[in-house]
């Protein structure tokens, strides 16, 4: 991580860095002093903090707050195009990592931003491009694919046990007991803590496990078996309602070029980064 330590002291408001690598690569837990706009123009990522987990599909992106610790995992070979931004010209305000939509515009300029000098001309054309980039970065769909972690310690254990093997049939009633806690007071607990029912979390939880997998060509009836779903059709349904294309389609989008990535994963945003 050297290199983005040594750009993130480069006297400029954005600073472009593209990266390779390996399947399976890890990047052990880290931070930045700048917020990152984390995009991989082939392959697959997985971000998890102390606060939760997200992964990004073809023709998404993960926006990482300044100073937030976050490790990242590729599935697949990963190559990366993204820019660390100084948080005096984000428009992104909280605290939380989000997946978002990159449309065709932003994935050009953040190809094109890989190509500026690392201290360039803020007036000329260079500094025009990174501006553009910026605004495209703040107005960039948000996508409902985290897996937030909550900080009730017991809870917090079982969310990483579960996410860490997630089987879709698991009831409040079993991890209401597991925790000693009658079912209404687990649910508002989990609510609270996470901001989302358990059904929906567990959902989320299933997605993320998926969709690495899915990456790397695992058949889908497998997939959906080992995450305890009925059948595969139960898991497909699922999927396309949360992901906005069936598992088949998803493949198909991991496996092409990124010019034509858009018209196979329309995906589903719900809000943009404001």
């Amino acid at each position: 991580m050297g290199m983005l330590d040594h750009r993130e002291s480069v006297p400029r408001p954005v600073v472009a860095v593209s990266e390779e690598y390996p399947s399976a690569y890890r990047i052990a837990e880290h931070r930045h002093r700048r917020s990152q706009f984390l995009y991989a123009t082939s392959g697959v990522m997985a971000v998890t903090t102390p606060n939760g987990s997200w992964v990004a599909p073809p023709e998404r992106a993960i926006w990482i707050p300044s100073e937030t610790p976050h490790s990242v995992r590729m599935v697949g070979d990963v190559r990366t195009q993204s820019v660390l931004l100084h948080p005096d010209v984000t428009a992104r305000v909280g605290r939380d990592c989000e997946v978002v939509g990159v449309s065709p515009l932003l994935r050009e300029l953040l190809v094109a931003a890989s190509a500026v000098p690392e201290q360039y001309d803020e007036q000329g054309r260079d500094g025009m491009v990174m501006k553009l980039l910026v605004a495209e970065v703040a107005s960039a769909p948000v996508v409902r694919l985290a897996v937030p972690f909550p900080r009730h310690p017991k809870l917090a254990e079982r969310c990483h046990s579960f996410l860490d093997r997630p089987v879709a049939s698991t009831t409040i009633g079993q991890w209401a007991d597991q925790l000693a806690m009658n079912r209404r007071s687990f649910t508002r607990l989990f609510r609270r803590e996470t901001g989302m029912s358990f059904a929906e979390w567990r959902q989320q939880a299933c997605i993320a496990a998926a969709l690495p997998r899915l990456a790397e060509g695992q058949p889908i009836t497998m997939i959906a078996l080992d995450l305890g779903y009925e059948s595969p059709n139960n898991f497909t349904t699922m999927f396309k309602r949360v992901v906005g294309v069936s598992p088949s389609r998803y493949m198909m989008s991991s496996k092409a070029g990124a010019g034509d990535r858009e018209a196979v994963l329309p995906g589903a945003p719900t809000k943009r980064l404001r």
